[in-house]
């Protein structure tokens, strides 16, 4: 067991932040879509739920890999989604 307090999570971080407010919104929205079809990708593979969501939303993700799934989230969907 260590005595280091634990961080505080309103401290600032060291990371840079995701989205500047230095910069419009609408100039940033690509790199946010970008980040979040990431993030879905990676929670996707491993969540049967998750990919039936997204193949009924009319993205075909079924049997890609984590990276193929994340540049299938970065478009719009091609197939019909499932009514």
């Amino acid at each position: 067991m260590t005595d280091t307090p634990p961080q505080d999570p309103n401290a600032d971080s060291p990371d840079p932040p995701l989205v500047s407010p230095d910069q419009p919104a609408a100039d940033q929205l690509g790199r946010v879509g970008a980040l979040l079809a990431e993030w879905a990708a990676r929670t996707a593979a491993d969540s049967d739920a998750l990919i039936e969501r997204f193949e009924s939303m009319g993205y075909a993700v079924r049997g890609k890999s984590e990276e193929e799934i994340a540049e299938v989230l970065k478009r719009p969907p091609e197939g019909r989604p499932a009514a």
